[in-house]
């Protein structure tokens, strides 16, 4: 799984009571998301000397641009935040998770990993092979995607295949993994 490690340092510090931190994620342009607290760093109060700090954000699934930013709090109340930090999460690998929740009634989420931009096919299939869909046909950059399968009331019971197909940017051989899906009605 993907994590990303987040270091600071400090000149010196006066009144430090310490450091709130602060990530948005999804598209580093889009303006709708909200901040959110993801930890507190304790800080050292007063100091004259360097100190170093650190956290690691370990949900950094469903996107792959995020945000970060430091709420760097005194003991009297005030607060002052850094710069904002923009991180790109690229994976090294071609991963198809496995859904969740499984077994499933109605949706599930489908999740995978591209370590490169790559035309991407999703289906769904029975058992015996049959195409039951198609989830998702389109052309995806590099990064951590997922998609929710409905059932909706369309199916039945039983053990279901997804597979995903990657045809990266820069080659023209097809990749495939295909994973299996409990439907409980």
């Amino acid at each position: 799984k993907s994590y990303i490690i987040l270091n600071w340092t400090t000149a010196t510090e006066v009144n430090n009571l310490g450091f709130e931190i602060e990530k948005k994620s999804g598209s580093i342009e889009e303006e709708k998301e909200q901040w959110e607290k993801i930890g507190f760093v304790e800080g050292n109060g007063n100091s004259n000397s360097p100190k170093e700090y650190s956290i690691i954000d370990r949900n950094v699934n469903g996107s792959n641009k995020f945000q970060y930013r430091l709420k760097q709090l005194d003991y009297d109340g005030r607060f002052e935040y850094s710069n904002i930090v923009d991180v790109l999460v690229t994976p090294s690998d071609f991963v198809l998770d496995q859904n969740y929740p499984n077994p499933f009634n109605p949706s599930t989420v489908i999740s995978w990993q591209l370590a490169y931009d790559s035309q991407v096919k999703l289906k769904i299939f029975n058992t015996i092979g049959e195409e039951i869909g198609t989830l998702i046909n389109e052309f995806l950059e590099a990064g951590n995607h997922s998609t929710i399968f409905n059932s909706g009331s369309d199916l039945t019971s039983g053990v279901y295949l997804y597979s995903l197909e990657i045809t990266p940017s820069s080659s023209s051989s097809t990749q495939t993994l295909v994973r299996k899906m409990i439907l409980i009605r």
